[in-house]
């Protein structure tokens, strides 16, 4: 599912326009990037938690020449699912259902 499709989908079953669930969803994801860019987690019960991880700086190869580069430090989002959000992933994925 696209952005595109995931607004048709929450204004579908919330009786919003899709006008108004782009810009809701705009949003939330602003803030979400907004908290992210100043180092907060942002925890969304039953659903997940948004948040950034430092990563070292490495050497890795180039895997055509092999030749050895450097990898410089940054810092990467991550997403943790939550329980509930893993347990229903795991019964509709289980018992096969879309």
């Amino acid at each position: 599912m696209n952005k595109t499709e995931l607004v048709a989908s929450v204004s579908d079953s919330s009786n919003l326009s899709k006008k108004d669930v782009q810009a809701v969803l705009d949003g939330f994801l602003a803030a979400i990037e907004h908290s992210l860019k100043k180092g907060e987690k942002v925890a969304l019960v039953g659903f997940g938690t948004f948040e950034t991880v430092k990563k070292e700086a490495r050497t890795g190869r180039n895997p055509r020449t092999g030749e050895a580069l450097e990898i410089p430090a940054r810092t990467s989002p991550k997403f943790s699912a939550g329980k509930s959000l893993r347990d229903a992933i795991d019964l509709a994925v289980g018992s096969g259902e879309s």
